[in-house]
């Protein structure tokens, strides 16, 4: 790992230094900032997520997180001590910093095989009434003629096809979540 403090870090995201600490970087299995002002935390994410081209996560507990979590891809405030600003700046709010890796490895998978299924369900749902019209018009001589009501279409987004997704979305858990913590690496099996 490696652990560079807020001066130091000052002289590194200057732009003739920035390429050889992106590169050392990559290197590292982790890398702690300490000491860093509020400026040099969104700039570093910022780097990482432009130079890199890599997915960012910031996780803060103050006020002086908030631009940080704000430039990252997904921003996870913790409430504590300090306030409440960095929560009300993130995506997810967790109580301590233990709680973290639930948040991840278990909500992040289901969240994960929740949204994939669901984009599957409406590409399904959408291809199976469009080839409905389409042999449909095949049946009328291709004359443009309307087969159903506007309201059996709206009844169907609405009624028919909304609640499946809904309740799969709800209640789906593929692997439980005692599974999920003691082996991580089905969070990258499901990409």
């Amino acid at each position: 790992g490696l652990v560079i403090d807020g001066r130091t870090l000052e002289h590194v995201l200057h732009d003739s230094l920035q390429n050889i600490f992106l590169e050392l970087t990559e290197k590292c299995r982790a890398v702690v900032c300490c000491q860093a002002t509020p400026l040099q935390k969104s700039v570093l994410v910022k780097l990482v997520r432009n130079k890199l081209k890599a997915m960012t996560l910031a996780v803060g507990d103050g006020a002086n997180d908030v631009s940080m979590i704000q430039v990252a891809d997904t921003g996870v405030g913790i409430s504590g001590q300090e306030g409440m600003q960095a929560v009300m700046a993130s995506d997810f709010a967790v109580s301590q910093f233990r709680h973290l890796r639930k948040l991840l490895l278990v909500h992040g998978h289901w969240c994960y095989t929740r949204l994939t299924n669901m984009v599957l369900y409406f590409f399904y749902k959408n291809v199976t009434y469009v080839n409905l019209l389409f042999w449909y018009q095949f049946f009328c001589g291709f004359s443009g003629t309307s087969m159903t009501d506007y309201w059996i279409l709206i009844l169907f987004n609405l009624l028919f096809t909304s609640m499946p997704p809904i309740i799969y979305g709800v209640l789906d858990k593929d692997v439980s979540a005692e599974i999920l913590m003691e082996l991580p690496q089905l969070y990258t099996m499901s990409q």
